[in-house]
């Protein structure tokens, strides 16, 4: 039976026992990798095959395999078989055998699609590793060559420097084309460097380097854990099985107790995921969806992102070593996941505070890891290794605000700065979870925690960030190095005590219908808000904008809708306080269509104290989503208008007082593809955007406003 026949994007070649006549692939025009990743396909369909024997009876399984060959890509199915009948054989089931029977189809494709990713993450990492060894030999072959013909007086005057001047063109020639084809960093500059880009503009990209990465709420997406976490379980022990293979091999054995015992592993875990329900039995709240969205940062991103700034560093080093590598957050990561409220009433002013809550614990809970196993990692003594006084100040300073932690380690840690110093850490970093998590379930504060200034824990990401960085400098400056604590650094720079920006985003006229409200009980206009002109609605709230003048009463006694509006901007600055503005400075408006859209969110924006009229300064960037084919034809000219008003391009600047340390205005557009496809077709669609965005730039630079494209 063919295992590659049945799966996606699985190579369409025969399994061993399929092999025969003149029409199948020669064994010689089928590679090594294709070869490998047909064995292990046969393996994990051997074992669901089994499982799937022993849980339902081999009726089943004949049944399920009989769908199969009927179900196969054109020109393998069995022609044996009407395919035309699939649907009859399936209305023939029994309720309990139809469901079944679509149970063990998604187990088998998710099977199959671990199988296939790990083997291609597998040739990935191959690649990149012959890439490596090319270079290496390159290089080798070439430092031969040149002490060769350095011998021989190649070029007639004891010298060799044309011969290597030609060498080191061919290696880097050689290098850059094998790290090409494994798609790396490491083909990126030297490829730069070929096509004579200067250094100074190379440097000037290096610099401006900024991605966000943004996670989306999709909430019918949610799969648990514990499938999740069977599925990387089985793709370690496919890793394992490799390893295992290569040792027997290695030994010219065909199998090993190793082999045995890892499929067996692999048996247990596809039969104990055959008895696991893929779904909840309960509806999944937003908070669910965090934890969904979060267990990504907790499992993967954390420790990747570091890397990733690692290699750019690296491959950035060794083709322009003079140049600065970029600043280490230049990869840093965005949510709407609990603060997207379009569309979704779940998401409360409540959810968005609870999410921030709970991301802060996590990251903080990450920290509190890291620093204990730099504790194990850092033992110098004071006897071998001296120490910056300035560390030893800090001590002093933290026994005097900590002393139950010098109580605990003083005597075991007198002689070992950095574990003390590192014990004094790990304390504050617990204490700032306590708070948060007291935050996180609504408990009320004592006047200490409530301050967030206190000296036995810390009051931001900063903080934090500060006592690693003396760590880091007294063991610079004493000739030693610790890259656990560069990683660190590079984390807390990167993820802070936010771990993630939150995205607020709210459909425009829920904005609109709330000011209306507010209008029509306070008496300030003739007619009602919505009746307004564009022109007039503009004149209007760029009048309200300029004064101080408050404009909602305390107490709101307008609909649910408008309250729960006014109550997100007070929750906004409420999280500024307490996390800082870096946790929400993006407000999308979604279905924007005028000027007056974007303005409207500005006007709620100061009235919860996140703008500032006098000053001109805001707490919050307001982001217009043009969705619509209209939308975006019409985008340049609403953006045009904003950056007319004196107030909003003073926004965009900072305020109304230049700044030494001014930088240019940034704008932020969002231009959505999904109801534009509805509206026009996809190939429209995009050719609208296509349009808007060129658009788009050229007013911003109009303007001398840079902009952002999301």
């Amino acid at each position: 039976m063919s295992s590659a026949a049945y799966s996606p994007g699985a190579p369409t070649i025969p399994a061993d026992d399929d092999v025969s006549g003149a029409a199948q692939p020669r064994l010689t025009e089928i590679s090594t990798f294709e070869l490998f990743l047909r064995r292990r396909l046969k393996t994990v369909e051997e074992i669901w095959e089994s499982v799937l024997e022993k849980e339902c009876g081999a009726d089943l399984v004949r049944l399920l395999n009989r769908l199969r060959r009927m179900c196969a890509p054109d020109g393998q199915a069995d022609k044996a078989l009407d395919t035309h009948n699939v649907l009859s054989v399936i209305e023939q089931l029994s309720l309990e055998d139809a469901i079944r029977m679509a149970r063990a189809f998604a187990l088998y494709f998710q099977l199959i699609n671990i199988v296939e990713q790990h083997y291609e993450q597998r040739g990935q990492r191959q690649q990149y590793q012959a890439a490596g060894d090319s270079v290496l030999l390159t290089q080798a072959g070439l430092s031969s060559q040149a002490e060769a013909s350095a011998g021989k007086g190649t070029n007639g005057n004891g010298t060799t420097e044309p011969l290597l001047a030609e060498l080191t063109a061919k290696g880097l020639s050689e290098g850059t084309r094998a790290y090409r084809n494994a798609g790396t960093l490491y083909w990126l500059f030297p490829l730069l460097k070929q096509l004579n880009m200067p250094p100074q503009l190379v440097q000037q990209l290096v610099d401006q380097l900024d991605i966000r990465l943004v996670f989306t709420a999709h909430p019918t997406e949610i799969v648990r854990h514990t499938i999740r976490d069977k599925q990387r379980r089985i793709s370690d022990i496919l890793r394992g099985l490799d390893q295992a293979e290569d040792s027997a091999r290695g030994l010219g054995v065909a199998t090993s107790w190793e082999m045995e015992e890892l499929q067996e592993q692999l048996n247990e875990e596809i039969c104990l995921w055959w008895r696991t329900d893929e779904l909840h039995q309960f509806k999944p709240t937003v908070l669910d969806e965090v934890d969904f969205t979060l267990h990504y940062f907790d499992v993967v991103l954390f420790d990747a992102i570091p890397q990733l700034y690692q290699r750019l560093k690296r491959a950035l080093g060794q083709t322009f070593p003079s140049l600065r590598p970029p600043r280490p957050n230049f990869c840093r990561f965005g949510s709407w996941v609990g603060s997207d409220r379009d569309g979704n009433p779940s998401v409360t002013p409540q959810v968005t505070w609870k999410t921030a809550c709970y991301q802060r614990n996590l990251v903080l809970d990450k920290y509190v890891a890291s620093i204990r196993k730099l504790s194990s990692l850092l033992s110098p003594s004071l006897h071998w290794s001296e120490v910056l006084p300035e560390l030893l100040e800090s001590l002093e300073q933290d026994h005097l605000e900590l002393p139950s932690v010098y109580e605990r380690y003083a005597i075991r840690y007198r002689q070992e700065p950095y574990r003390l110093k590192l014990a004094y850490i790990e304390q504050r970093l617990i204490n700032t979870h306590a708070r948060s998590q007291k935050l996180y379930n609504g408990d009320v504060l004592t006047e200490e925690e409530a301050a967030a200034t206190a000296s036995n824990l810390y009051a931001s990401g900063d903080d934090f960030l500060a006592e690693l960085r003396l760590i880091q400098q007294s063991l610079d400056e004493t000739g030693l190095g610790c890259n656990e604590l560069g990683n660190l650094i590079t984390q807390v720079e990167i993820y802070g005590f936010c771990l993630a920006l939150l995205d607020i985003r709210q459909e425009s006229s829920r904005h609109s219908d709330t000011i209306n409200e507010i209008a029509e009980y306070l008496q300030v206009l003739d007619r009602p808000y919505n009746e307004l002109s564009e022109s007039e609605k503009v004149e209007w709230l760029v009048s309200e904008l300029k004064t101080r003048r408050p404009l909602i009463p305390s107490e709101l006694p307008f609909s649910d809708k408008a309250r729960e509006t006014v109550q997100t901007f007070q929750m906004i600055r409420k999280l500024h306080q307490e996390f800082g503005s870096a946790i929400c400075h993006s407000y999308i408006i979604s279905m924007s269509h005028h000027a007056s859209d974007l303005l409207e969110v500005l006007l709620l924006a100061k009235e919860a104290g996140l703008y500032d009229p006098a000053t001109g300064w805001g707490a919050l960037d307001v982001v217009p989503l043009f969705e619509t084919v209209e939308d975006l034809q019409r985008s340049t000219a609403v953006m045009r208008q904003l950056f007319e008003l004196p107030l909003y391009l003073a926004m965009l600047k900072g305020g109304y007082e230049p700044k030494e340390t001014a930088q240019t205005p940034l704008q932020e557009v969002m231009l959505g593809y999904s109801d534009s496809n509805k509206d026009s077709g996809f190939l429209s669609s995009n050719w609208e955007i296509h349009k808007a965005q060129h658009a788009l730039q050229a007013t911003a630079d109009d303007f001398d406003v840079a902009l952002r494209i999301f």
